[in-house]
């Protein structure tokens, strides 16, 4: 930790791009807490830096991202780019002596991964990809219900992530900034099976269909993990599954269900399963965003650990670059590998 890490100080975020996840992922929650503060932004084009800046409140605007991480008042780097983008950056932050918060997916593929990993590793600055869904109680209580053995031991589980995205012109349809459906919606439901399962899984089949050359809008894989449990990732940015934003886990002897466990402050729901009885608990309403940031300044200031450090971006890329290739298709690249 630095002196201004420990003096009190809010942690100051500087954001590397003007992107349209930022106000609700970041500035928004950052107004709403006596720790952080949203100090500057830079962008590809000044005039789009500006006019976001004005619309957030945030002072300082850079002329370049190099700019803004040699700002000597900014602590921490929020990383919303194209995803291609993820690993060059976060590598330029640490470099600078800043801590990361990155936007999923991590990096572009899996030796990204490990090279910013190796990166991190011994740097003393706090690195964390933005899964948000995992800081908020939601998660913490579908694991507790799991370690409880109230469904018994588990024997499935499944994470679906399907919206439509028909502006063809986004920045997650392009192949190369390492778009794709299973990059950016099925990155999640990954994770969430990697995460209520407890171990690492073997990819046993899967299938895309493509929205262009190399550019996946369906995926779904099925995975195996130890003692023959079974895993699901469904993930789409444009197919018949209009929507689903869901994760269940089936275990001996009850079911464990959780309706849009990605950003469960809309319409959240839990569900336990016994037999003919069932009930549903309370969702806090609060945003994962505000959960988000709330642990990452614990990590930066106090020396928290975080639930998705590098080491476990790491093992979700490897299980993303499988799904690809088993679905015969070719990993993403990115800028650094």
């Amino acid at each position: 930790m630095t002196a201004r890490d420990q003096d009190g100080a809010p942690v100051r975020f500087g954001i590397l791009g003007a992107a349209r996840i930022a106000p609700s992922a970041l500035v928004k929650p950052a107004r709403s807490s006596p720790e952080a503060e949203c100090r500057a932004v830079a962008a590809r084009h000044r005039p789009r830096a500006e006019a976001f800046a004005r619309r957030q409140r945030i002072p300082v605007v850079h002329d370049t991202y190099d700019a803004l991480l040699a700002d000597p008042d900014v602590d921490a780097v929020y990383i919303p780019l194209p995803n291609g983008l993820h690993a060059r950056w976060t590598v330029a932050a640490l470099d600078a002596g800043k801590h990361v918060l990155c936007e999923k997916p991590f990096t572009a593929n899996a030796k990204e991964a490990e090279a910013v990993a190796a990166r991190a590793e011994g740097s003393g600055l706090v690195v964390m990809e933005a899964f948000h869904w995992r800081y908020h109680p939601l998660a913490a209580r579908m694991l507790e219900i799991i370690a409880s053995g109230e469904i018994g031991p588990v024997r499935h589980v499944e994470a679906a992530f399907c919206f439509p995205l028909p502006r063809w012109s986004d920045i997650r349809w392009q192949l190369d900034l390492a778009g794709g459906a299973l990059m950016d919606a099925g990155c999640y439901a990954v994770h969430m099976v990697r995460t209520l399962a407890g171990s690492e899984p073997e990819v046993a089949r899967a299938t895309a269909r493509t929205r262009s050359p190399g550019v996946d809008r369906l995926v779904q894989a099925e995975l195996a993990f130890a003692e023959g449990v079974t895993g699901r990732v469904t993930a789409s940015m444009w197919s018949s599954n209009i929507l689903r934003l869901s994760a269940t886990v089936v275990g001996e002897t009850g079911t464990l269900k959780a309706f849009n466990p990605i950003a469960p402050q809309f319409y959240g729901r839990l569900t336990v399963r016994k037999g003919a009885v069932s009930r549903r608990e309370h969702v806090p309403r609060r945003a994962t965003y505000a959960y988000q940031l709330d642990a990452f300044v614990d990590a930066v200031r106090r020396g928290a650990p975080v639930l998705t450090p590098p080491a476990d971006s790491v093992a979700n890329m490897r299980v993303i670059d499988s799904i690809y290739s088993a679905a015969g298709m070719e990993p993403r690249t990115g800028a650094l590998l």
